[in-house]
């Protein structure tokens, strides 16, 4: 009697046994049938998480693209007033250059005239000579600086150069330059002041002559 309770225990732990086992098998089972739906979600999320992650990189991107192009911008902006400055300090130099030059070639000419003026005996003498000797210098200074006294008497009038205020009869060719009024000068091969002369006409009275 004792072995066969014993038996009845054995079969009732192995009863129990295998309808673990059977419950664990039937809960695989279940979840082997929910794997479809996970593996739809996970993938719908993974797609999310892709387009998310794509749409954060565009973003980037033009964030990237309107930041250089601000960069690029200042710079180009930053260029252009670095060029106007150096362009405006420029222009400055040249016109207080050329204010300057214009005063010293009013000098200049006032040295011409006394010269003019002046016998030969007292260009012969030792403050004569030295008066020349002041002028050629003050000349040569202003050529150093690319300033030339536009040589007018006997040429042919040029509005670019020349000033008519004046035409006058004389033995010059008609439209040449028969008198000089006040020189002109260029610096650096440009008209700061045009030469004012005055200008022939021709010989009338040859001409009624002939």
């Amino acid at each position: 009697m004792a072995k066969r309770k014993n038996r009845g225990v054995h079969t009732s732990y192995k009863d129990k046994a295998m309808h673990a086992k059977g419950e664990q098998l039937k809960q695989k089972d279940d979840e082997q049938e929910l794997d479809p739906a996970v593996d739809l979600a996970e993938k719908e999320k993974k797609k999310a998480d892709e387009e998310s992650n794509l749409n954060e990189v565009d973003l980037l991107k033009k964030e990237l693209a309107e930041i250089k192009d601000k960069y690029l911008r200042t710079m180009a902006e930053f260029e252009n007033f670095r060029r106007r400055s150096t362009q405006e300090k420029a222009d400055w130099i040249r016109q207080a250059t050329k204010e300057l030059a214009l005063h010293i070639c009013d000098i200049a000419d006032n040295f011409e005239r006394a010269l003019f003026q002046a016998q030969q005996e007292d260009l012969s003498s030792p403050f004569g000579k030295g008066i020349v000797l002041i002028e050629k210098q003050l000349l040569n200074a202003l050529e150093r600086e690319g300033v030339k006294k536009i040589e007018a008497l006997g040429n042919e009038f040029d509005p670019a150069y020349h000033e008519a205020l004046a035409h006058i009869p004389s033995n010059y060719e008609e439209n040449i330059v028969a008198a000089i009024i006040q020189n002109g000068y260029t610096m650096h091969d440009k008209v700061i002041r045009p030469a004012r002369v005055a200008v022939s006409n021709g010989n009338k009275m040859n001409t009624q002559e002939e």
